[in-house]
């Protein structure tokens, strides 16, 4: 069980599953910066978290629930939680972009639920995620294989930041275009192995 002081953000699961990398220079080297793609996800989060608590019929929705899971040393904040009145839960979480061919949004999703299921000992067998840009709704099953993913994922991520050193950098023709950080990065530069015998070597024959 780890300590309130330990707990690590509940979306630094999916910064490490997209990049352990990214993951570090986030949570270790604290820095940050604004793309096209997370000024939309702002946008679309603070919208999502403007809306006060409601009730319709069979159904409460909370928003902006605080989450913290001791046994995965993890803390955060829902999107969306609907309790409804057969006492099923349900968690849906806001992107702005579409379905991820990996994990990491799923994994996100795994985890507040069962910071939710800790928190509430109460089971909680599915939730949504909700990608703003096909305005598309996929529902996520918490079997028990990701919820194995979601604790392997963890620990991973406790291990990456009580180490304190950020991975070499390693450019993917995938990620690194439409992260936020690559101008921080610089996977083209940082992630070649070149010494400064051979950086000079060079500069002479140019």
């Amino acid at each position: 069980m780890f300590d309130d002081e330990a707990l690590l953000p509940i979306s630094a699961l999916q910064h490490y599953l997209f990049c352990p990398r990214q993951c570090a220079l986030i949570h270790i080297e604290r820095i940050w910066a604004e793309n096209l793609f997370t000024a939309e996800g702002r946008v679309l989060h603070a919208h999502v978290h403007s809306h006060e608590s409601e009730s319709r019929p069979g159904v409460r929705i909370e928003r902006s629930l605080e989450i913290r899971s001791l046994a995965l040393g993890i803390a955060g904040q829902t999107d969306v939680v609907e309790f409804h009145q057969d006492g099923s839960i349900l968690l849906v979480e806001y992107k702005r972009g579409r379905p991820k061919k990996n994990d990491c949004d799923r994994v996100q999703l795994c985890a507040q639920a069962m910071c939710l299921e800790e928190m509430l000992g109460k089971q909680i067998s599915h939730g949504t995620l909700f990608y703003g840009k096909n305005r598309h709704r996929l529902n996520v099953e918490f079997d028990a294989s990701l919820r194995q993913l979601t604790v392997s994922t963890a620990a991973r991520l406790h291990e990456l930041i009580e180490t304190g050193t950020t991975p070499p950098a390693r450019y993917d023709t995938m990620k690194c275009p439409c992260c936020s950080l690559l101008d921080s990065c610089l996977p083209g530069i940082s992630g070649r192995q070149v010494s400064v015998e051979q950086y000079f070597k060079r500069m002479m024959q140019d």
